[in-house]
C-alpha cells in the first residue's frame, strides 16, 4: 500500500492510485468543443463532473492532430481553473517525431504529467490502411517510448476487447499491451466493448504474460440510434447482435432508445466491477446526465471493495 507521505510535494499518479487499489477509480474523456454552444455545454458537463470528485479527466486529440491546438487549451484550462487531474490523449498517425516532440513539451509547459498515448486511425477512419509518416512513428509502443523519454509522464495506452480492428488476433493484441508497458506505459484503458467477457479474457492473457499492467474498462452508454452505426465506424469491430437487437426494440422512442442504453451501461459496470476491473473511464460525449444515472448505481458497489 503506497503511504500518504509519499505524496507530500505532488499529488499520486494515476498509476500510482490504480497500483495502491484502495478502491476503484472513476474518470470521464471529454473532447474539444468546435464552437460557443458547444463549449457552454463542455463546462456545464465539466462542473456537474467535478462536484463527483473523480479521480482524472481525459481529452482527446483528434484524428492526425487535428484538434491538437484546441486539446491542449482546453487540458491547460480544465487543469487551471478545476480541482480535476487532466490528461491529454497524443495520436502519432500522420505526424512527425519533431511535431509530436512539440506536442509534447506543450503539455509540459501547461503543466500536464498525464498522457494517453495512442497510434490513432487515417484521416479516413480505423479501416483505411495504415501508413507511416515519412518522418513518424510506427505505432503506439514507440510513441509511448518517444514521450517517456522526454520526462516523467504518467502513460496510457489503449487496449482492445474487442480485437484490433486490424490484426483480429487476440493473443497479439495481448502481447502488444504488454511491450507498451514495457517502453513505459502505467495503465491501459480500453476501447469501447459491451460484453464483459471481453475484457475479462483479455486480462487473463495479458496476466499470463507476467504482467500486471492494470487496464482501466472504457464505457459509453448507447442513448441514440445513430451511435450504434458510428461506433461500427470508428471501431471497426461490428456491434453484438443483442446489443442492436434490444436498441432496436425500442423503434422510434427516443426516451426509449436512451433508457435502454443507460441500462446495459449499468449492468455491464457492475459486472465488471464485480470482476474486479480497477476502475471505470466514461466516454462522455461532453454529456452529463447519463453518466450521473450509471454512477448512481455502480458506485455503492465500488465503495465494498
Amino acid at each position: 500500500m503506497v503511504g500518504r507521505n509519499v505524496y507530500a510535494t505532488r499529488p499520486p499518479t494515476v498509476a500510482e492510485l490504480l497500483h495502491a487499489a484502495e478502491r476503484p477509480l472513476f474518470s470521464f474523456e471529454l473532447f474539444p468543443p468546435k464552437d460557443d454552444e458547444q463549449g457552454r455545454l463542455l463546462w456545464d458537463t465539466v462542473r456537474r463532473l467535478e462536484a463527483l470528485g473523480p479521480d482524472f479527466v481525459s481529452v482527446t486529440y483528434g484524428a492526425s492532430g487535428s484538434t491538437r491546438d484546441r486539446t491542449i487549451e482546453l487540458t491547460h484550462a480544465i487543469a487551471e481553473h478545476t480541482t480535476l487531474r487532466t490528461m491529454a490523449h497524443l495520436t502519432c498517425a500522420s505526424q512527425s517525431r519533431d511535431r509530436l516532440r512539440q506536442v509534447v513539451g506543450a503539455y509540459a509547459g501547461v503543466g500536464i504529467r498525464h498522457i494517453l498515448t495512442i497510434r490513432g486511425d487515417m484521416p479516413g477512419g480505423p479501416l483505411q490502411p495504415w501508413v507511416r509518416h515519412r518522418d513518424g512513428l510506427a505505432n503506439a509502443t514507440e510513441l509511448v517510448e518517444l514521450v517517456h523519454s522526454l520526462g516523467d509522464f504518467c502513460i496510457g495506452v489503449a487496449a482492445f476487447p474487442d480485437l484490433h480492428p486490424e490484426q483480429h488476433n487476440a493473443d497479439l493484441d495481448a502481447r502488444i499491451l504488454v511491450a507498451k508497458e514495457q517502453a513505459g506505459a502505467g495503465f491501459a484503458i480500453t476501447q469501447l466493448f459491451f460484453t464483459a467477457e471481453h475484457y475479462f479474457e483479455l486480462v487473463e492473457r495479458v496476466r499470463a504474460l507476467g504482467s500486471d499492467l492494470p487496464i482501466i474498462p472504457g464505457i459509453m452508454p448507447v442513448t441514440r440510434l445513430s451511435q450504434i452505426q458510428r461506433f461500427a465506424e470508428l471501431s471497426g469491430a461490428q456491434l453484438p447482435s443483442w446489443v442492436v437487437d434490444r436498441v432496436t426494440a425500442a423503434g422510434n422512442d427516443p426516451a426509449a432508445v436512451r433508457q435502454i442504453g443507460v441500462e446495459m451501461a449499468i449492468e455491464l459496470s457492475q459486472r465488471l466491477l464485480a470482476g474486479g476491473a480497477p476502475g471505470l473511464h466514461f466516454i462522455t460525449m461532453n454529456r452529463s446526465t447519463a453518466t450521473l444515472e450509471i454512477l448512481r448505481e455502480v458506485e455503492p458497489l465500488a465503495r465494498v471493495h
